[in-house]
């Protein structure tokens, strides 16, 4: 029979009790992004699958494709990746205290923008007051095919 000593049993128990929140946590954030991408007309399956979802968050923001190689370069991923917030939160038509939100505080502010009130007006903005709200049926674009859809 095995003989477990105290430093594993401990190892373990703090192992468990960080694992489980942090997967909450991250599984909270995955569905609130899920829902910002639905509500800005891009499907949410997007959210999940890796360096698309940069690209889909890309074109919620209006900004073009080839930023995906910035996110790459260290230290300049760290300002554009904060922009990138910014201009999220300003689709959505909130301002910066709300980007200071989405960056410190993202497990809550994901699924606020997500679940809340906060729709979606176009790319970072579009014009903010007086800009009728963002119609996906209507003003989709698709990003890899540069012909207007035929009506």
């Amino acid at each position: 029979m095995e003989n477990y000593d105290s430093q594993s049993a401990l190892t373990g128990a703090l192992f468990g009790a960080f694992l489980i929140p942090s997967l909450i946590v991250g599984i909270i954030c995955i569905i609130g992004m899920w829902k910002i991408f639905e509500k800005a007309g891009k499907p949410g399956w997007a959210s999940i699958i890796p360096i698309y979802n940069i690209i889909v968050l890309l074109e919620i923001v209006g900004k073009p494709v080839w930023w995906i190689i910035l996110f790459l370069i260290p230290c300049v991923n760290i300002i554009f990746g904060i922009w990138t917030i910014n201009l999220l939160s300003k689709s959505f038509g909130q301002g910066e205290g709300f980007t200071v939100g989405l960056i410190l505080l993202g497990f809550i502010f994901y699924p606020l923008l997500g679940f809340g009130n906060y729709q979606y007006i176009g790319p970072a903005g579009a014009g903010f007051a007086g800009h009728k709200p963002f119609d996906p049926s209507t003003d989709y674009k698709d990003p890899f095919n540069n012909n207007p859809p035929q009506v």
